[in-house]
This record gives structure tokens, sequence and C-alpha cells, in this order.
């Protein structure tokens, strides 16, 4: 296997790593300054708006389909038409963001009432003005990275991995920073996490500028239009579904969960925080590095590199991905103490928070999958199976949600947002096969076995020796830290060499 793409994927793992722990430390102090509750629940809301968009047009369908063109005029192109793809591709994309920005601030208590219509017919209004207050604050933060992550996609094409993967860990810090020292001078306190979002936007987008300076592919703006536009916008309006279906999934989750008791939408949003860092150093960060190597592979017909990349980073997933799914469902409630039980998060914050991590990170795997899945497509140009399994998903979820939210309330939700991500791991994989582009290699499945006998080791042992709720709610924060820490490293451990006495080495994979 080529040797660049477990480094490449390694360096994202990294620099995703050291932002997603950051921003584990951000979460703690939200949930330590402002605890669950009906204010918590008006900020998710407007942050999680700006943010969804942002993965499902930036980071989601307009990267997904930008890099395989960029890609392809890099290869097949002089590098002033590359210069030229960038250019009317970035100025469309940011006259667009203009527009879509502009409005959304004028009109945001409309949308507030779009996404979180539980908030507006409740009888005090507090929680439905006040998300309108931020989204005019948290919503231009869209534009902001949006520009980042056209820029991102750029210096991944030129296989300039750690930038990008380095650059959210300025949002946390910023969003710490204003949590702790900017809410004393704020009438309204939780005010200060809006703005430390369009604040550390701004520092996203500055921190970009000098590296692609230095490759010499900073957009600029162009006039007129460009055959890339129109492949642009083939590709990108399918794909809106085709790669972000986790992503709307949980935003109906949100609006569901609005509907619910106060602090619903905050349980939903700490447990999906958790589930959200093995998601990134996993499945985000393959598939990040994935798309860029899949579309050069097609782009130059290599076909067998093609197939290798596939199964490679499948193999890779399936590795990482089962001991992390087991120890987010065993570990889920001493995991939300250790980390978001304090001052404002009571215990029963915590136990909601756990039942709907446990949830969450059933479906982990599942997760994993479609991430690498999809990127599989659209390297092809091909949109149009993604969206097919995507809305078959989504729909899936929605009949999911208000079934097992009228018996399980916010769980029932995560719950149908996991089983949605298994049918659009089956989906991708039936079609996959159908086309003949790809197919479980046997040494994925011997894997697959050896895997699992590691896990069911490795599950046993948690369940043995693990300490029980109690004394995690009765502990200090650093008896936590040790206990949970001590618990994962030693399971880590015994997995990997469990593996290891199985015959497996990473470098012979």
């Amino acid at each position: 296997m080529d040797k660049s793409f477990l480094k490449s994927s390694s360096i994202v793992t990294a620099m995703t790593f050291l932002s997603r722990i950051l921003g584990l430390v951000r979460d703690y102090f939200i949930a330590r300054y402002f605890g669950a509750n009906g204010l918590t629940d008006a900020f998710l809301v407007a942050f999680r708006i700006p943010n969804f968009l942002r993965r499902l047009f930036a980071e989601g369908a307009f990267s997904q389909a930008f890099v395989p063109i960029l890609a392809d005029a890099k290869i097949n192109n002089s590098e002033q038409e590359v210069q030229n793809v960038i250019n009317h591709i970035g100025t469309k994309f940011l006259t667009t963001l203009v527009i879509i920005t502009f409005i959304t601030v004028i009109i945001a208590p409309l949308i507030i009432f779009m996404f979180a219509w539980g908030f507006y017919f409740e009888e005090d209004q507090t929680k439905f003005n006040l998300a309108s207050d931020m989204l005019r604050i948290t919503f231009p933060y869209l534009l902001l990275i949006s520009l980042t992550a056209f820029s991102g996609a750029i210096l991944n094409t030129y296989d300039k991995f750690a930038v990008p993967a380095f650059t959210p860990v300025l949002l946390n810090i910023s969003m710490i920073l204003s949590a702790i020292y900017l809410s004393e001078y704020l009438q309204t306190p939780i005010m200060a996490l809006a703005w430390g979002v369009l604040i550390g936007g701004v520092a996203q987008l500055l921190f970009q500028i000098p590296f692609l300076v230095k490759i010499k592919k900073l957009p600029k703006l162009a006039r007129g239009d460009h055959k890339s536009i129109k492949t642009l916008k083939k590709r990108m309006l399918p794909a809106l579904f085709g790669v972000s279906v986790s992503q709307i999934n949980l935003l109906i989750d949100t609006m569901i969960a609005t509907v619910l008791v106060s602090g619903s939408v905050s349980w939903l949003y700490y447990s999906d925080r958790l589930l959200e860092l093995p998601l990134a150093l996993i499945g985000i960060a393959l598939a990040t590095v994935a798309l860029a190597k899949l579309s050069n592979h097609f782009a130059n017909k290599d076909n067998e590199k093609f197939t290798r990349t596939v199964d490679y980073a499948l193999k890779i997933g399936l590795l990482l991905g089962a001991p992390a799914c087991a120890g987010l469902v065993l570990l889920a409630e001493p995991l939300i103490i250790t980390l978001f039980q304090y001052e404002e998060f009571d215990p029963f914050a915590a136990s909601q928070s756990a039942m709907s991590l446990m949830a969450y990170g059933s479906g982990l795997i599942a997760f994993i999958i479609v991430k690498i899945l999809a990127p599989v497509f659209l390297s092809r140009g091909d949109t149009k199976t993604p969206v097919k399994v995507g809305v078959i998903a989504m729909v899936s979820n929605v009949f999911l949600n208000i079934i097992f939210s009228f018996y399980f309330a916010h769980v029932g939700l995560a719950v149908a947002t996991s089983i949605a991500a298994v049918i659009n791991a089956s989906l991708l994989y039936y079609y996959l096969t159908k086309q003949s582009i790809f197919s479980i290699s046997t040494d994925l499945i011997k894997l697959f076995f050896k895997v699992l006998l590691a896990s069911f080791i490795m599950v046993a042992f948690i369940l043995t020796f693990s300490n029980n709720i109690s004394f995690y709610l009765e502990s200090d924060a650093w008896q936590r830290i040790t206990s949970i820490s001590t618990i994962i490293g030693a399971s880590i451990a015994i997995y990997f060499v469990c593996l290891r006495i199985l015959g497996i080495r990473m470098n012979q994979l």
C-alpha cells in the first residue's frame, strides 16, 4: 500500500486529535459555566445551524465535489488553468455565501422557527428570542468557515493536509477564552459563546492565507463564467445528500428535540460531541485523505491503486473503529461525568447525555463506513448514487425519529440516527458491488473476525475491572480522570496485544 496514504491520514489524525481534545475542553467550560438548560439549548441551536450548513455545504458537498475537479485540472492542465478553476469557483462561492449570510441575518427569527419550532410555541419566548439574537452573530461564521474549507480543499489537493486539519483548533481556543473572560462583561453571559464563534471564524480564515500564498494558489476574484462551475453545480447539488446524511439526521434530531423537555438539545449535543471525537479521528481523517488520493488515482486511470486505497481505508476504519465503538457504549456515563459534570452540569444531565451517547456510539462503525464509501463514488464523478442512498437513509431517520422519540424521548432520536447510518452504509456498499467498483476482500473478512475476537476480550476486561458509576459521582476531577484514563489505556493495550497475538501487523495490512 502507498505509504503516503498512511502518512497523510496520520498527519490529519494527529492534527484532528489536537483539535478534538481542545473541543472537549471547550465543551467542559460550556458545561461548567452554563450547564444544560434552556439558555444552552438556545445557543446550541444558534451554533448548530451555521455549523450544520458548514458541514453540509463547505466541508461536505462543496469539498467533495470540488476536490475531484481540482485534482483533474491539476493533472491534465497547466498551472494557469488550475488557477482559473480556483478563481472562478472561489468567486461564485463567495458571492453565494455573502447573499445567504445577508438574508439569514435579516430573517434570523424565521430561520430559528424553521429549525427549532419548539422554542416558538413555548409560553416563555426567552429561548426563541435569545436563539434569534445569537444566530445573527453566529451565522456569518458560515461565510468565514466555508471560505476556510475552500482553502483547505486546495491545500489537501496539494498534499498539505496538516494545515486544514489544525485550523479548527483556533475556533476552540476562541470559544474557551470567550466563555472564561468575555462572559463576565456581557449582560447575558452566554452571548459570549456566540461572539467566540464569530471571532474563531475570522482567525481560521486568516490562518490559511499564508499557506495558500506559499503554494501560489491564493484565490482571486474573477469575472465571467467557467466550465468548471457547471461541473461543480452538477456534482454538488446531489452531493448535499450523498455525503451529509449523518449531519442532516443530527439536525433533524435537534429540531425534534426542541419540542421535548428543556435540556434535550444539550443532552444530545454533549453525547454527539463525544461521538465526533473517534468519528473525526478515524472516519473523517480517512475520508479526507481518501478523497484526494482516489480522485488522483481515478484521474490517472490507476484502478489497482484505486481499489487498494478503498480496501486499506476500510481496514483501518474497522481496526480503530471497533474498540472505539465498544468504549463509547460501555464507558458512556463515566466519560460524560468525567468531562462535563461540574457546577452547572448536574448528575441528571450526565445520565441523560450518557444514554444518548450509548445510542450514538453503537452506530459508530456505520458512521465511519459511510465517511469512507461515499467519497468512492464522488471521486469518480458519480453523485447520483450517494444522493439516492442518502434520501433513503434520511427518510428512514425521520420515520424512526417520530416512532422512537415518542417512546424513548431524546434517546430514541439517537437510536434512529444510528440505524439510519447502518442503512446508509449498507446501501452504499450494495451499489459499489452492483457497479463492480469494489467488493470486500478475503483479507478484510479475516481481519474482521480477528478484530471481533480482540474486541470481545477488551469488552470483558472493561466489564470486569471498570469502576461503578457511584465512584465517579463521588470522586473529584483528578480521581475521575485517573480512573477513566487507566481503564481506557489498559483496554487499548489489551486490544492491540490481542491483535498482535492474532498475527495482525499494521505495516503488513
